[in-house]
This record gives C-alpha cells, sequence and structure tokens, in this order.
C-alpha cells in the first residue's frame, strides 16, 4: 500500500511497563498479557488516513533495561515522536521519568513531540501514581498526554490519531 507520508516513533519507558502491548495493540488489535522481555528493539507498522491522505507509522519499541539503553539511543535519530510510558500502578516508572525525557531531548530532534502515556489504566484498583500527577508532569516538560491501556484498547486509538 502506497502512502504519501511516513513518520517514525519511538516507544520509550523502564522495563514492564507494557510498551510491547502497546505496540501489539496498536499495530495488530490484539492484547498479548504474557511477553518476553525485549532484547535491543521490536518493530510494527500500521497505516492511518489523515484528513484523506495516507500516512505509515512505523514504531520502534525499546528495551527499557538499562543495559539496552545505549543501543535505545541511537533509535532517536529520525523520530518524529516518542512515546513516553509509564506504568500507572508502579510509581517508579513514573519517578524514572525525567530521566528518558532527558534522554530523549538530548539524542533526538529537538522538534520531537513526545506524548506522555500513564499504562495500564485498567487496573485502576491499583493505582500508584494519579492522573493528575501524570497530567501534572506533562504540562511541566511541554508533553501530551493520556491514560491507556492495552488490555482494554482504551485511548490506543486516540494515541495514533495523536500520532498521525
Amino acid at each position: 500500500m502506497s502512502y504519501d507520508y511516513l513518520f517514525k516513533y519511538i516507544i520509550i519507558g523502564d522495563t514492564g511497563v507494557g510498551k510491547s502491548c502497546l505496540l501489539l495493540q496498536f499495530t495488530d488489535k490484539r492484547f498479548q498479557p504474557v511477553h518476553d522481555l525485549t532484547i535491543g528493539v521490536e518493530f510494527g507498522a500500521r497505516m492511518v488516513t489523515v484528513d484523506g491522505r495516507p500516512i505509515k507509522l512505523q514504531i520502534w519499541d525499546t528495551a527499557g533495561q538499562e543495559s539496552f539503553r545505549s543501543i535505545t539511543r541511537s533509535y532517536y535519530r529520525g523520530a518524529a515522536g516518542a512515546l513516553l510510558v509509564y506504568d500507572i500502578t508502579r510509581r517508579q516508572t513514573f519517578n524514572h521519568l525525567a530521566s528518558w525525557l532527558e534522554d530523549a531531548r538530548q539524542h533526538a530532534n529537538p522538534n520531537m513531540s513526545i506524548m506522555l502515556i500513564g499504562y495500564k489504566c485498567d487496573l485502576a484498583h491499583k493505582r500508584a501514581v494519579s492522573k493528575e500527577e501524570g497530567e501534572q508532569f506533562a504540562k511541566e516538560h511541554g508533553l501530551l498526554f493520556l491514560e491507556a491501556s492495552a488490555r482494554t484498547a482504551q485511548n490506543v486509538e486516540e494515541e495514533s490519531q495523536s500520532m498521525g
């Protein structure tokens, strides 16, 4: 299928926050509860239409472990945007956002758009980070923000519309 534009997006955040689930839900519209740890980078693509124009989105799912951080940095090159993901049930993943954001701003195009995603919102009963805290962090750093769930697919389509 031909397309008018190609945009590359990178998914970043701590290990285990749901980055691979997000990629799978976004590209295949399915949820897989158990994933092996991402080693290096995984890749997916999807076609979307914005204002009647076909656009191909390339999504690069990066490993969250510190040992892969140097590999991950090389994937910022040429990215139109980043999805910065944390797990709403694990506060430490929220506490590490500033470090991920610093990496993105240091290694990516300065005009790259970044969306902060509070993930696993289907587990609100286990919430450790309030939606207001996520909104505040996004506001302070000039990021787009939403909460989403791969399990229920809540707001996954909204992510694609924000990206395109």
